[in-house]
């Protein structure tokens, strides 16, 4: 499946969240990461991601899709993160 995954973090978890987030997904802009994940992985994202955030401060959007073949991407400008393969 294809994730996006979008935050918006306290400063003292915020590099924790964008380390975690780097571990699955590719860093395409601030708080924005995107890629393809298992279901089980996704599981495992969002439980690490639990485990960090401070649910009453801290916010967290994971828009799942089913595949990227019917989505399409415009790009303006340079990207923040470079792409590659998550192995």
């Amino acid at each position: 499946m294809f994730v996006i995954l979008v935050y918006d973090a306290g400063v003292k978890r915020d590099p924790k969240i964008l380390k975690t987030c780097r571990k699955y997904l590719n860093w395409t802009q601030n708080s924005v990461f995107e890629g393809e994940l298992t279901e089980g992985k996704l599981k495992k994202l969002q439980r690490e991601l639990g485990d960090i955030i401070n649910a009453k401060e801290d916010y967290i959007v994971i828009y799942v899709l089913a595949n990227q073949r019917y989505n399409s991407r415009i790009r303006l400008g340079k990207p923040k993160g470079e792409e590659g393969f998550i192995l």
